[in-house]
């Protein structure tokens, strides 16, 4: 059976794709590792899609999963392509989806904003009481601060240039929602058309956070793509 990799985005943890690993499991030996940070692994004094990178190498090597395909939601997406770009033979076949490609200072400081603690706690408690739960034991408030962190970091400097991901040779799937307000088409198509031999899918009635995907919709297309 096909080993498949799921990574959750920023702010997230594997429960969150507990259910997409549920639909695939007749189909692939599905693994959903929590990157450092998440899920209440314990905060780390790094946080960069660099070091993220390096956890995803280590853990496929550890698990004998080389060749394996990875779906990545969000920054899960940006940390397979960074990968496969530094170890193009690692991973079979790259899926991402609400991947947010440009980066830029003007961009960051407009992210950053929306990862106020006081400011999520007053206007969003429910997501606030999520993030605390899906983090404990460590400091949810710690890790909006590191997360916010990397993305000033990632505005001076994108990880991820055009030049970068015209030299992936990994297949690659470049999904986005038609109804996503932190990633634009824009971005995605240039992303799409810098990759050589890539796929893109825009996906019907389908916002940002992962828990409002039509998870049948998801499992169809990694399905049909590592097919």
């Amino acid at each position: 059976m096909q080993h498949l990799i799921l990574l959750h985005g920023a702010l997230g943890s594997s429960e969150q794709l507990k259910t997409l690993e549920q639909s695939l499991s007749d189909n692939y030996q599905v693994h959903i590792p929590d990157l450092p940070g998440h899920g209440g692994t314990g905060l780390q004094q790094e946080f960069s899609i660099h070091f993220f990178a390096q956890y995803l190498e280590e853990y496929i090597e550890q698990h004998n999963l080389k060749r394996a395909s990875v779906f990545g939601y969000s920054m899960g997406g940006y940390v397979a392509m960074y990968l496969a770009v530094q170890r193009p033979e690692l991973i079979s076949k790259i899926i991402t989806l609400a991947t947010k490609w440009t980066w830029s200072e003007e961009i960051t400081a407009r992210e950053v904003k929306m990862l106020q603690p006081e400011v999520i706690e007053q206007k969003l408690p429910q997501f606030a009481q999520a993030l605390v739960q899906r983090h404990a034991p460590d400091d949810w408030k710690e890790l909006l601060h590191k997360t916010a962190d990397m993305m000033l970091q990632m505005g001076k400097n994108n990880p991820l240039k055009h030049e970068d991901l015209a030299q992936v040779t990994t297949p690659s799937l470049i999904m986005l929602g038609d109804r996503d307000k932190m990633v634009s088409l824009q971005e995605t198509v240039e992303a799409y058309q810098h990759i050589p031999s890539a796929q893109m899918a825009v996906l019907p009635k389908t916002s940002h956070p992962i828990e409002q995907v039509d998870i049948e919709m998801i499992s169809f297309f990694i399905r049909r793509f590592i097919s």
